[in-house]
């Protein structure tokens, strides 16, 4: 029986797209192969919300084992002696480039994209950024494979760090289980619970510079429409620039923020939006907009990177740089009850494409090439 050890230290607040990826990883890892056992390491001393560890130790292959390391500290670095960690362990699966570096097992990481890289405002300060750089091209020569998230990604990936191709495989997320059209009930509970108006247009994910939020708004400041904005989701502070814009221009009654919305809510929120808008410059894979799919949100959304490989036809798309575009196509989907209908069937068709099994199945393959 093979034994995996998967770093799932990122399964905390802070890294909460990533914590998600290795917390349905683990499960679906264990379901397809159950003659294998899956050592997962958590940070029991890290801040988490959203991730129930009790579910996964609960799996009879699965192992918990606590791993009190930050990224980016010597405590990480020195579980790479620690036995009870690796013993009779075939293969270690990173799924982040800040690793025990000195593993000396076949090692597989995941790099999801490199948007500090593709725009720098993400990540302003140039010396960060050759670490950043540095440290992504040390993570992925240490591995014997490597697995990214999109073609997009891939292309990115042999581009700025100057990888073979060879070496990269493509497995494509999913959306997670719970996303599925919500009941009436629960839409309305969730409206009710976050106070937002019948009718709203909804932006989910964080306010980073990739994610366009200030043109999404000065495009919607342009569409005559009683719908609201709502922006949903982590809130970074070192980005203030939106909610500067709506207050400088008295935009508060039209944009609402809400911050902090709990996992259990998201499927509800989503379904009960006239329409997903994801306007992101950058993405390596943009798993907001399969979600929302997956809830029957019609999409509308940029047409960059990875967007037209992840949501094929099922989204009306716009050139994120061109907020004129963005405040026409927001105007069709909020107009047009006819072409949300049918953005709301493609988008289930699409999201049905994409799945955990596939994902854990393929992820597997990869674990018995870095063996052989």
């Amino acid at each position: 029986m093979a034994t995996f050890v998967l770093d799932g230290r990122t399964m905390q607040d802070h890294y909460w797209g990533i914590g998600r990826y290795v917390f349905h990883l683990a499960r679906a890892l264990a379901e397809i192969a159950p003659q294998a056992t899956f050592r997962v390491l958590c940070n029991p001393r890290a801040k988490n919300t959203r991730f129930d560890f009790t579910q996964l130790a609960a799996v009879r292959n699965i192992e918990l084992h606590a791993a009190p390391a930050n990224a980016f500290s010597f405590a990480e670095q020195r579980l790479a002696f620690q036995r009870e960690v690796f013993a009779d362990v075939k293969a270690v699966h990173a799924p982040y480039y800040a690793l025990p570096y000195a593993i000396s097992l076949p090692l597989i990481v995941t790099l999801y994209d490199l948007t500090p890289l593709r725009v720098p405002a993400e990540m302003p300060n140039p010396a960060a950024r050759f670490i950043y750089r540095a440290l992504n091209q040390f993570a992925a020569r240490r591995a014997r494979q490597i697995i990214t998230i999109s073609n997009a990604s891939r292309a990115d990936l042999v581009q700025h760090l100057g990888l073979p191709p060879q070496k990269i495989s493509v497995i494509p997320l999913a959306a997670f289980h719970h996303f599925s059209p919500a009941t009436a009930h629960e839409i309305e509970r969730v409206r009710a619970n976050l106070n937002l108006p019948p009718r709203y247009l909804l932006y989910l994910g964080n306010n980073k510079p990739h994610k366009n939020l200030l043109r999404l708004i000065q495009a919607f400041a342009r569409v005559d429409t009683a719908a609201r904005l709502v922006i949903a989701g982590e809130w970074d502070a070192r980005f203030p620039q939106v909610k500067s814009f709506v207050a400088a221009n008295n935009l508060e009654d039209r944009i609402l923020f809400r911050h902090e919305i709990a996992e259990a809510d998201l499927s509800a929120l989503m379904s009960g939006a006239i329409a997903f808008a994801f306007p992101s410059t950058h993405e390596g894979f943009g798993l907001p907009a399969l979600e929302a799919m997956a809830c029957g949100a019609p999409l509308v959304c940029s047409n960059t990177s990875a967007m037209p490989e992840v949501v094929g036809d099922a989204a009306l798309f716009f050139d994120p740089f061109d907020v004129q575009a963005i405040a026409d196509a927001l105007t069709r989907v909020l107009e047009d009850a006819n072409l949300r209908a049918t953005l709301k069937e493609r988008g289930f068709e699409q999201a049905i494409k994409f799945s955990w099994e596939r994902t854990a199945r393929e992820t597997l393959s990869v674990y018995e090439s870095a063996i052989r």
